[in-house]
C-alpha cells in the first residue's frame, strides 16, 4: 500500500481509503467520490496520491466546455508523452479515450473540481454513468476519481435517481479537523487558547497558510493575534467568510437576504421563527433560503432531543459565525485600520455568541465519539434540548444530551444530560437543574436510572462538587483536549 507522504498532515484514515483505491488499480474498473467543503485539502491529498502513484491528475477551472476539454487534452498529451496534441470535441470522445487508453488502467485518473466541468456540460454525468457500465461486462477500464467542493452538487450526485447511483465502490468526504488535531496542527499546547482560536478557524487546514502560519503564542497574544489576523484587511482570512458564502450560493434569488439569515443565527435568532423576525420576512419565505444554505453546508439543523417538530439552525463554519457576528457591521472602521477598537468593543459579543456556543458544540463533539465505559454506553446520538417544567412553569435547557442506540420495545435510555458553560464556575445548582431535568424525563417514560449528569466548563467547577453518590462527571478543558 502507498505510504502516506511526511508533508500531509493527519488524514491518515483518509490515505489508507485512497491508497486500497490505487491498489486495485488494474485489477478491475473502479470509481470514487471525493468531495468536502472548500479549504480543507482535497487538491493537496489528491495532487500527493498522483505524484505517489504515477497517476493523471486534471484540475478544472471555470470554463466553457470547449476549453476544459482542450486543457485535459493538453495535460493528457503530457502526461502520456503524445507525438501529437489529443483533442476531443466533446466530452463523450473525451471519456471514451479515459476509459480506453490502457496506460491509464494501472494508476488512478483524478478529475478535480467536477463542479466546474459538469456546470457547463451538464450530461457529463450520465456521459460517465454509460462508460461506467459499458465496462462492468469485460472488467476494463480506469480507476477514476471525480472531486469537487459544491456540496449541492457533490451530495447530489450519488443521490436519489442520480446516473451516476450506485457506480461508486469508493466515497469520500473530507471534513475540518476535529478540535484537539486542529491544535496540533496549529501547534497550540494550551486547552483554553486552543479552544479560543478554534471558535474563529475551526478545524480548516487552510487558514492557517492564509495567516502566514502566525499562531498566537499564548493567551495574551490572544486578543493581538485576532487584530493582525482575522481582522486585518491585509490577510485573505478576512474576505474568506464573504468569499465562501458567495462561491457556495450561486442563486441570484435577492442575495442580501443569505447574509442576513446568517446574521441572525449567529446572534442567536435560531429556529425558523426567530430568523424570520430578525430579518423583516414571515417565516414561509425562508424556506428556499434555508434549504439553500442547508444544501451547500453551510448551516445544519439541529432537531431538539425532546421537542418532535422543533428544530434549531446552527451555522457549519466557524469563521462564518466570527464574521457575522463582530465583523459584518464594521468592514468601515476595520479596513481604515481601526481593529483593535472594533475588538474591544466586540468582546462581550465574541464570549456571549461565539466562544460560549462553540464550547457547547465541542462538548457535544466530545461526548459523541466517548467510550462506552465515560458515560456507561455508547452514545448514539448526542444533540441539545428543553425539558419542559409544568410545575414551576420554566424551561430546563439542557446543552448536551446523549442517546444510547434504541431498542425495540424498551424506552429510550438517556446517558447523559449536560451543561455547558465557557466563563462559568458550575456548582451544585447546575447539578440540581440537570437532576431535575432527570426527573420529568423518567416521568415521560425516557429510562434515566444509569443517567450521567455532565457538568462542562471552561472555567472550572466549585469546591467540594461531588456527586452525592449519584453518577456525576465534571469535564473541563484538559478532558476536552484529551484524545478520548
Amino acid at each position: 500500500m502507498l505510504e502516506k507522504p511526511e508533508h500531509i498532515f493527519d488524514r491518515t484514515a483518509q490515505w489508507r481509503a485512497l491508497a486500497q483505491f490505487v491498489d486495485r488499480a488494474g485489477q478491475r474498473p473502479q470509481f470514487g467520490v471525493v468531495s468536502g467543503r472548500r479549504r480543507q485539502g482535497k487538491t493537496y491529498l489528491l495532487e500527493s496520491l498522483a505524484a505517489a502513484s504515477g497517476g493523471f491528475y486534471f484540475g478544472a477551472t471555470e470554463a466553457t466546455e470547449a476549453d476544459s476539454l482542450s486543457q485535459l487534452g493538453a495535460q493528457l498529451t503530457t502526461y502520456l508523452d503524445l507525438p501529437a496534441p489529443l483533442r476531443f470535441t466533446n466530452w463523450r470522445e473525451a471519456v471514451d479515450y479515459l476509459f480506453a487508453e490502457p496506460r491509464l488502467r494501472t494508476v488512478p485518473v483524478v478529475i478535480d473540481e467536477f463542479p466546474f466541468l459538469s456546470k457547463a456540460s451538464p450530461s457529463l454525468p450520465s456521459i460517465l454513468q454509460s462508460a461506467i457500465d459499458r465496462t462492468a461486462i469485460p472488467r476494463e477500464g480506469p480507476s477514476l476519481l471525480i472531486c469537487g467542493s459544491a456540496q449541492s452538487v457533490m451530495g447530489n450526485l450519488l443521490a436519489g435517481q442520480a446516473p451516476l447511483r450506485g457506480r461508486a465502490n469508493l466515497e469520500l468526504r473530507l471534513r475540518p479537523f476535529d478540535h484537539w488535531t486542529a491544535a496540533q496542527y496549529w501547534g497550540i499546547s494550551d486547552p483554553k487558547l486552543a479552544a479560543m482560536v478554534h471558535a474563529i478557524v475551526g478545524g480548516t487546514p487552510a487558514y492557517r497558510e492564509y495567516v502566514s502560519g502566525d499562531c498566537p503564542v499564548d493567551r495574551d497574544d490572544f486578543d493581538d493575534w485576532v487584530v493582525r489576523t482575522v481582522l486585518n484587511p491585509a490577510t485573505p482570512l478576512f474576505l474568506e467568510a464573504r468569499y465562501q458564502l458567495a462561491e457556495e450560493v450561486t442563486d441570484h434569488r435577492e442575495t442580501g437576504l443569505y447574509p442576513s439569515v446568517l446574521a441572525a443565527i449567529a446572534t442567536g435568532s435560531n429556529t425558523r421563527g426567530g430568523i424570520a423576525s430578525a430579518v423583516g420576512r414571515k417565516s414561509s419565505d425562508l424556506t428556499h433560503y434555508l434549504n439553500v444554505l442547508e444544501d451547500t453546508g453551510l448551516i445544519t439543523r439541529a432537531q431538539d432531543a425532546f421537542r418532535s417538530g422543533r428544530s434549531t439552525y446552527r451555522i457549519a463554519e466557524p469563521l462564518i459565525t466570527f464574521h457575522q457576528t463582530i465583523a459584518r457591521t464594521e468592514l468601515g472602521p476595520l479596513e481604515t485600520g481601526r481593529a483593535r477598537q472594533v475588538w474591544e468593543r466586540k468582546q462581550p459579543q465574541f464570549l456571549a455568541q461565539v466562544l460560549g456556543p462553540h464550547f457547547e458544540a465541542l462538548c457535544r463533539s466530545y461526548t459523541e465519539i466517548a467510550p462506552a465505559q465515560l458515560f456507561g454506553g455508547l452514545p448514539s446520538q448526542v444533540q441539545s434540548g428543553v425539558v419542559t417544567d409544568h410545575i414551576h412553569r420554566t424551561q430546563i435547557e439542557v446543552d448536551v444530551v446523549a442517546f444510547e442506540a434504541p431498542e425495540p420495545g424498551k424506552p429510550r435510555r438517556v446517558l447523559v444530560l449536560g451543561e455547558a458553560k465557557w466563563g462559568k464556575v458550575l456548582g451544585i445548582r447546575h447539578v440540581e437543574r440537570l437532576r431535575r431535568a432527570r426527573d420529568l424525563l423518567a416521568e415521560r417514560g425516557y429510562d434515566t436510572r444509569d443517567t450521567t449528569l455532565a457538568c462542562y466548563s471552561g472555567a472550572g467547577f466549585e469546591a467540594g462538587l461531588d456527586g452525592s453518590g449519584e453518577r456525576v462527571k465534571l469535564i473541563g478543558l484538559e478532558d476536552l483536549y484529551t484524545p478520548t
